[in-house]
C-alpha cells in the first residue's frame, strides 16, 4: 500500500488534518483528521510502500500497545484510509 501523490499531513489548530494540492482535489464536505498515532504513522511512511505488518511493528516501538491490538487498530486505519481515497 502507498500514500497516494497529491496529500499532505498538516496540523491546523492543534488537529492532524489531511489536505489535497490543486483546486480540483479540494471538497470542504469531507475533511479527515487524524489521530496523534495515525498521523505518526503517515509521517513515517508518506513516501514509501508498507503493509499493515509494518504499520503495526512501528506503533509497538512508539506506543505501549500489544502486536495483535496494533495490528488489528492499523488494519482498520488503512481500509479508512483506502476508503478515503488516500491510499493505494
Amino acid at each position: 500500500m502507498k500514500i497516494k501523490t497529491g496529500f499532505e499531513l498538516m496540523k491546523v489548530c492543534g488537529e492532524f488534518v489531511v489536505v489535497a494540492h490543486g483546486m480540483e482535489n479540494i471538497d470542504f464536505s469531507k475533511v479527515i483528521s487524524l489521530n496523534e498515532s495515525a498521523a505518526y504513522l503517515w509521517n513515517k511512511v508518506k513516501d514509501k510502500d508498507f503493509d499493515a505488518a509494518e504499520l503495526a511493528r512501528l506503533l509497538t516501538e512508539e506506543y505501549e500497545v500489544d502486536e495483535a491490538t496494533a495490528l488489528r487498530d492499523v488494519e482498520k486505519m488503512m481500509d479508512e484510509w483506502r476508503e478515503a481515497g488516500l491510499a493505494e
